[in-house]
């Protein structure tokens, strides 16, 4: 009992429910992870194709299966008629507006490192809630479109 006499104890509860800007914060940087990957697979001369698990059922016995299937990833960025590479933020299948004043929603940028390392600061942003309140007026209009 004297190791456990030696420790902090407290009383305490984990917290069953994540707060919704918070699970869209995680949402929005797994994406930018997926693309950060497909980046740089595309640097090395690879294609980045995760797998996930699918279920299906069989028509001729009615069985379900599982099968393992490659996820598309579409591109966030392409490279426009002046030649640089232009990069856009989506949550979903909206894009995000990253100035309201310009209402910009895409980042222009020179390199494919350059691009990478754009990828990296998003995340942080991201992670820091500068993003926030573009990702909630998305999620808004996605809301209202179902009529909720």
């Amino acid at each position: 009992m004297s190791a456990l006499n030696s420790l902090k104890l407290v009383t305490s509860r984990k917290h069953q429910t994540v707060a919704p800007i918070v699970h869209r914060r995680n949402k929005l940087c797994a994406k930018l992870d997926e693309q950060l990957l497909l980046c740089e697979a595309q640097k090395a001369g690879n294609t980045y194709a995760p797998k996930r698990l699918k279920t299906f059922v069989n028509k001729q016995t009615g069985e379900r299966m599982t099968a393992e299937v490659t996820k598309r990833i579409k591109e966030w960025f392409w490279v426009s008629d002046t030649g640089k590479i232009n990069l856009a933020v989506k949550y979903g299948a909206k894009t995000l507006t990253l100035n309201k004043k310009t209402k910009a929603n895409a980042i222009e940028l020179s390199t494919g490192d350059e691009l990478i390392n754009t990828l990296k600061s998003l995340k942080v942003a991201v992670l820091n809630g500068e993003l926030d309140e573009a990702i909630s007026e998305v999620s808004e209009a996605t809301r209202m479109a179902f009529g909720k």
